[in-house]
């Protein structure tokens, strides 16, 4: 069967599916139709969606132009709504390439890895407009939602300019990659991991520590003593969540997949829980947190020059990252000693 005979056996599925049920969302119609976000995106081709191409750093760089907007990342177990603009963006390249990139605007910051960006599809059903970006496996990595206060006119400008003379049905998706099993512990030298750990001065340096040690992020947690980290109750989270709005304590929440990672920085203030699902309502900022998902809650410990960092991680039951929590902290300055006391009752 041809690629656009099966897009077109795949619409008429997806059309049954929303008949039956017409409030599910994309995600979870892609799964029960064992296809990927990205291959739902492509059906609406030449009516209410526009397939984009070009230099995504290019086309990031022109996203100040939509005016207040909501940026939405997320990954199975979290995710983290944003309101704000697109600016400033800075990109970083090699070899002409955008690589990587950050947004570092008060209300929406991102930090992007480029390489894990394929596809981008611009919906626009006449109620609700928005630019959705896919990982090469069809994931979705990160949406981008007008609104009230965006400019409209803008994002139709956008869409003209990147619009990819592809416009079939069909999208072609790479298979996903299963994550790599976890290294025997009896083969990490787990004194020079602690060794290492405590040399720290930056909390960035733990992505090359695990990497240096061929550990998993949860693995060099669980190898490196309770002294620089310390799993807790699940439940921690929620309860950490309500103090901080209790208390007014600004707070850092980090929600990211291969391709963004999304940073809220400010107050929580209402904190709600509805079945499964931890939740953050307010004006600004929303954050879904799937709680059932979450298999283990570390306390963690990182030197740096400013003195010791401590976060609250979730992972879900494959040792992926759900979220970090952290203090709200100035470079140069030490954490909140409220927060160190909070976390210490965990």
């Amino acid at each position: 069967m041809s690629e656009l005979n099966d897009a077109r056996e795949l619409k008429r599925r997806w059309q049954r599916l929303r008949e039956e049920e017409p409030n599910l969302k994309a995600r979870e119609a892609a799964s029960k139709l064992g296809v990927t976000e990205a291959e739902l995106a492509a059906l609406g081709c030449g009516d209410t969606v526009t397939r984009l191409a070009g230099d995504w750093g290019e086309m990031l760089a022109e996203l100040g132009a939509l005016g207040r907007v909501m940026a939405m990342t997320r990954n199975e177990e979290a995710i983290s709504e944003r309101k704000g603009r697109y600016h400033p963006v800075e990109i970083f390249r090699e070899q002409g390439r955008p690589l990587m990139g950050q947004v570092l605007d008060r209300g929406i910051d991102l930090r992007l890895f480029l390489a894990h960006w394929k596809s981008c599809f611009a919906f626009d059903d006449g109620k609700r407009r928005s630019l959705q970006f896919f990982a090469p496996d069809g994931t979705a990595i990160h949406k981008i939602f007008l609104t009230d206060e965006s400019d409209h006119d803008a994002f139709a400008e956008l869409v003209a300019r990147w619009r990819s003379d592809d416009q079939s049905p069909a999208q072609r998706v790479e298979p996903r990659q299963p994550s790599p099993p976890e290294r025997p512990d009896d083969e990490v030298d787990v004194e020079e991991l602690r060794r290492a750990w405590m040399s720290m001065r930056d909390t960035h340096e733990f992505f090359r520590l695990t990497r240096d040690f061929g550990v998993t992020r949860r693995q060099a947690l669980r190898l490196a003593g309770p002294e620089l980290a310390r799993e807790t109750s699940p439940m921690s989270f929620r309860h950490l969540l309500h103090e901080a709005s209790r208390r007014k304590l600004p707070i850092m929440i980090f929600v990211g997949n291969p391709g963004v990672i999304q940073i809220h920085t400010g107050p929580v203030e209402n904190i709600r829980i509805v079945n499964h699902w931890v939740n953050v309502l307010d004006a600004d900022f929303n954050l879904h947190v799937r709680e059932d998902r979450i298999a283990s809650c570390w306390i963690v410990r990182k030197p740096t020059t400013d003195g010791m960092v401590t976060s609250l991680e979730l992972y879900n039951e494959s040792g992926e990252q759900i979220l970090l929590m952290f203090s709200k902290r100035k470079p140069g300055c030490e954490e909140s000693a409220e927060w160190r006391e909070l976390l210490a009752t965990l």
